[in-house]
């Protein structure tokens, strides 16, 4: 991007999803406007951007987060 997406302070934009078609439980984004935030349990919380590999470190962290806590429910644990 040639400067930063409105709400960002860098120059990166993106948009990281981890759910089902319609269903989102893990998401990442930086939707102009709304700035660097996430998703996750159907809330919207701030996001701290750092860098994009932290931003995959972060979001791949929650996806695992997300699984483990979906197969303990599973297993009725």
């Amino acid at each position: 991007m040639p400067g930063p997406v409105r709400g960002s302070a860098h120059c990166f934009k993106y948009s990281l999803y981890y759910g089902t078609a319609g269903e989102r439980w893990i998401g990442y984004d930086n939707e102009p406007g709304k700035g660097d935030h996430r998703h996750h349990g159907g809330q919207e919380t701030g996001y701290q951007f750092t860098s994009p590999e932290q931003l995959i470190a972060d979001f791949l962290a929650d996806v695992a987060a997300e699984q483990a806590r979906r197969m303990a429910e599973r297993n009725g644990t």
